[in-house]
């Protein structure tokens, strides 16, 4: 999606501080999030996420900075925010006393939907999130993937100009979070904004637009996820030379680092430039050689960027 400076964004961060008794949170923050765009925001166990998002959806004050989502100033005019907006957050939030076809009748006509209208869309989000055999069920006798997925149908009951999804699909089937990948994808293809959390870095690479990276309270980096690869580095070609002893040679021919048996050699990935490699190598009896190219990955921005890796980027805990 191409955008222009000109574009009216769908989330406005500017300066935003937020500290915690002695412990900031939010160190002026600045971002932007335009209408339609998917925006993941990965960072490391405390760096803020958590903390963003219940800002931007009115569930906590900042301390400083200006903030407006969908042309609203969260702090002076928060009911129009909520008006905009739909949110799933870290723990689900189901009333277990209903069922599940209850909870999101409840929810429609909450939303203002007629009594025909959220009976059908509470039927078709039943369907969609594979819960029509417990739909006559209490909520409270579900499963925790189950309860998740009533939680996530109950955010798109009405499509809202801005989604806010923390770390959405954790816990959830392969199946489960592909039925929400696709769905991300339906609801940004229609103009809805959508930032999401998540500790799956994959996650991010497969949805979002833009990625940005929170480290300290700080956008330490942001961009598509091929941009952000590339500040990593290029690709490698990765030869594992099974006899220990060739494995000085090979490295003296190839002018590689080396890792034990691995040799690390820069490359364009073409078949030509392994085809040559390998046979350089086999010239100088260098025979049984096993090889892959590996590419940046968000793993690898990750760490280079935070200096964590990002199997640490788990729910962040937010003070009370």
């Amino acid at each position: 999606m191409a955008y222009t400076e000109s574009t009216s964004p769908a989330i406005e961060v500017v300066g935003l501080h937020k500290r915690y008794g002695d412990h900031v949170v939010l160190a002026g923050l600045d971002l932007r999030v335009l209408p339609g765009e998917v925006y993941a925001l990965l960072g490391p166990n405390g760096a803020g996420k958590s903390t963003l998002i219940r800002i931007l959806t009115t569930l906590a004050r900042a301390d400083g900075g200006h903030v407006r989502v969908a042309g609203h100033d969260v702090a002076a005019d928060p009911m129009g925010v909520r008006r905009a907006i739909s949110v799933t957050g870290q723990s689900t939030a189901v009333d277990e006393l209903l069922t599940g076809r209850e909870h999101l009748l409840m929810v429609g006509r909450l939303a203002g939907l007629g009594r025909a209208e959220a009976a059908a869309r509470a039927e078709e989000l039943l369907a969609q999130f594979d819960l029509r055999d417990a739909a006559d069920r209490r909520a409270g006798s579900y499963s925790g993937g189950m309860a998740r997925r009533l939680d996530l149908a109950s955010s798109l009951v009405v499509v809202p100009q801005v989604l806010f999804l923390d770390e959405p699909t954790t816990g959830l089937d392969t199946r489960t979070r592909q039925t929400l990948w696709n769905r991300i994808h339906a609801l940004a293809a229609g103009g809805t904004t959508i930032m999401l959390t998540t500790q799956y870095l994959e996650e991010a690479d497969a949805l979002a637009d833009r990625i940005g990276v929170l480290d300290g309270g700080r956008l330490v980096a942001e961009g598509t996820a091929a941009a952000l690869k590339s500040r990593v580095g290029e690709d490698v070609l990765v030869l594992d030379v099974q006899d220990p002893a060739q494995a000085d040679t090979a490295a003296a021919l190839l002018g590689a680092t080396r890792t034990g048996s691995a040799l690390h050699v820069p490359t364009d990935g073409s078949a030509r430039h392994v085809r040559g490699v390998l046979d350089t190598l086999a010239v100088h009896g260098v025979h049984d050689v096993r090889v892959r190219v590996h590419a940046p990955s968000l793993d690898d921005v990750f760490l280079a960027l935070t200096g964590t890796p990002a199997a640490t980027d788990l729910v962040e805990e937010v003070p009370a």
